[in-house]
């Protein structure tokens, strides 16, 4: 059987995007062992794992001698010959020290910071030396193997997308609390890139067409002060905070259109990879509303599942979602094709065999 070292930074019990693809993979894959940074609830977290998890002693890991030293122990100790980068960049770097301490094989992941990297001339050039010793680089999307291309050799790289747990999201879920009127649901961290305020910002337009619906907000995150300001004598805004990811399925089965109008900032520095709370919400049968960020746009089928639309335009935003909660009949068709699309397309046992079989060359 084969052995698997994970060496990440994005990992469980921190909540993400990223934390959450890599623990999907890890909990699918047999022989593998994770080594990440130790965060608080860790140790409870761990415990509840079927596979192994090695904490590092900070919240923060960087390819540096002493990062080098304990994975190169890891490889060795485990006879690890697979190890795969929750995230390629930066600690890609540490990839010759682990092939010089066993590992034959080197797979790395890349999300949208990568893509980001490699748009950067000054981290270009990095990102070009983490790929040189990958036997494969995966990308999300045809937006991140666009920018990728250009700084990976295109023979290495191979899409790998997060998967979904249909069986967890699903149109079936019991909602999350009554809200008394039709429900537009974001679920993402609070930060300027997800589009929160822009939500803000339409929804005194959407009230003139729709006056009983309700914003649900769920996250949490540095902007959050700032939205509540933002919301302030707005109506029927509501701030649910950060919860467990066992009750996400809940949260997405509350709302009756799903909006997360991500925008692409800082020149392009800050950029959505791909969104998988667009997949969740399409397997929980709500129709979409993403902003064209990125590789967000992979993860909806326009006019068919949800629509894209300017992630900078509250106007935009606000049109989409007022076509949405007039036209329940539209919305539902949406719904029930996303569902379809997820299940066919998006499953994790898809996503796994994919991984499986990349890591087996």
């Amino acid at each position: 059987m084969r052995r698997v070292l994970i060496v990440t930074n994005d990992f469980p019990p921190r909540q993400g995007g990223i934390q959450s693809f890599v623990h999907g993979l890890a909990v699918r894959t047999p022989g593998v062992v994770v080594y990440a940074p130790a965060w608080a609830g860790s140790a409870e977290f761990d415990r509840r794992q079927p596979y192994p998890i090695v904490r590092h002693p900070t919240s923060l890991m960087l390819p540096t001698p002493g990062v080098a030293r304990r994975a190169a122990r890891l490889v060795t100790r485990l006879g690890a010959d697979t190890v795969v980068f929750g995230a390629a960049a930066p600690l890609g770097l540490l990839a010759p020290r682990l092939r010089a301490a066993g590992a034959r094989r080197v797979v790395m992941l890349t999300h949208g910071h990568e893509a980001s990297w490699a748009s950067t001339p000054l981290l270009r050039g990095v990102l070009r030396r983490i790929g040189a010793h990958a036997d494969v680089v995966t990308y999300l999307g045809e937006y991140t193997r666009a920018r990728l291309a250009g700084v990976v050799p295109a023979a290495k790289l191979v899409r790998l997308a997060p998967g979904v747990d249909t069986a967890a999201f699903h149109p079936g879920v019991a909602p999350a609390g009554s809200f008394g009127g039709p429900v537009v649901v974001c679920v993402s961290r609070l930060v300027r890139r997800k589009g929160q305020d822009q939500l803000i910002r339409a929804w005194p337009r959407v009230l003139r067409a729709v006056p009983d619906a309700v914003l649900l907000l769920v996250g949490d995150g540095p902007d959050r002060r700032r939205l509540e300001r933002l919301a302030a004598g707005t109506r029927s805004v509501v701030f649910a905070g950060a919860v467990p990811g066992e009750s996400l399925p809940g949260y997405y089965a509350a709302g009756d259109v799903f909006a997360m109008p991500c925008r692409t900032r800082l020149r392009g520095a800050d950029v959505e990879g791909l969104g998988i709370v667009f997949l969740e919400a399409s397997a929980s049968g709500l129709p979409v509303v993403a902003g064209a960020s990125g590789g967000a746009p992979d993860a909806v089928r326009q006019g068919e599942t949800g629509l894209v639309v300017d992630g900078g335009s509250a106007g935009a935003v606000a049109q989409a979602l007022v076509e949405l909660l007039v036209d329940r009949e539209r919305a539902g068709k949406m719904g029930a094709l996303g569902r379809e699309w997820i299940t066919s397309a998006w499953s994790w046992e898809l996503v796994a065999r994919r991984f499986h079989d990349i890591l087996d060359g």
